[in-house]
């Protein structure tokens, strides 16, 4: 009998609506997905930019680990959080000496490694070190732990993470995108058996613009006048993926996308 790894992968999570979202939404989907292992990206938990401790440790009671992005670095208790909680991860091609890590392993809940790799795209973002050299070297280190590795690519252009996902078809077992809020609808399994998304969406408000307020979003492409935003409370949408990868090859089994909530929800 196959053994597999079943992994569940919510998108960007938006502010306290995201954060309701996922303790809400997630005995539906554990009796629907039986996952072994969650993760979700919490660069956008705290207040719809960033994460601090608090949020970071409540999110991380329905979570089992934590993916991010460019707006990690946002809350600044979040720079001494990252170098002491192993379950929150950075983009590793970030330079060094920046804090925290952009690799880890941890136990599912049958025991079972499971890698996780986060990294930052270039176009259109800060000019960082390079994803795919990184890959390669974060890829060589985790292999020592594990053959399961899932991969969250932070980045704008769909261009860049195709382009990683094949770079990377065959040596991990998903390249997961995050950042731009809106999911995509090009999942597949690559020829050498990597799953591929370029944009799982996110948790956050429905009635929003990626979930900030409408309203604030309108009024700031009309006036071109920078202004805080706020996390939408306008009904719901989680975003997620389900993954199912053969533990014994790392290869990716099934790729599904995953939706709840929508239009009328409140």
């Amino acid at each position: 009998m196959q053994d597999r790894i079943a992994l569940l992968f919510l998108g960007d999570v938006m502010g306290r609506p995201g954060r309701e979202s996922v303790k809400n939404c997630l005995a539906s989907l554990k009796r629907e997905y039986k996952p072994s292992i969650i993760a979700a990206n919490g660069e956008n938990a705290a207040g719809g930019i960033g994460i601090t401790e608090k949020v970071g440790e409540e999110l991380l009671t329905s979570v089992d680990i934590i993916t991010s992005g460019n707006h990690i670095w946002d809350k600044k208790e979040a720079l001494e959080y990252l170098d002491k909680e192993p379950r929150i991860i950075r983009p590793a091609n970030y330079p060094l000496p920046c804090p925290g890590r952009g690799s880890c392993v941890i136990k599912d809940s049958g025991g079972r490694s499971v890698g996780f790799l986060n990294l930052q795209g270039r176009v259109f973002m800060e000019p960082i070190d390079c994803p795919f050299k990184v890959a390669e070297e974060e890829i060589n280190a985790l292999k020592k732990k594990t053959s399961v590795i899932v991969v969250d690519f932070h980045a704008e252009a769909t261009s860049e993470k195709q382009a990683l996902g094949w770079y990377l078809d065959g040596k991990v077992s998903a390249v997961c995108g995050t950042h731009t809020h809106v999911p995509t609808a090009d999942e597949k399994i690559l020829p050498r058996g990597t799953a591929y998304i370029s944009d799982i969406g996110m948790v956050g408000g429905y009635h929003s613009v990626i979930g900030i307020k409408k309203e604030q979003a309108v009024d700031r492409f009309l006036t071109s006048r920078p202004q805080r935003f706020s996390p939408s409370k306008e009904g719901f949408i989680l975003n997620a993926v389900y993954l199912e990868i053969d533990y014994q090859t790392g290869k990716a089994l099934l790729i599904e996308r995953v939706k709840m909530g929508g239009e009328g929800e409140q």
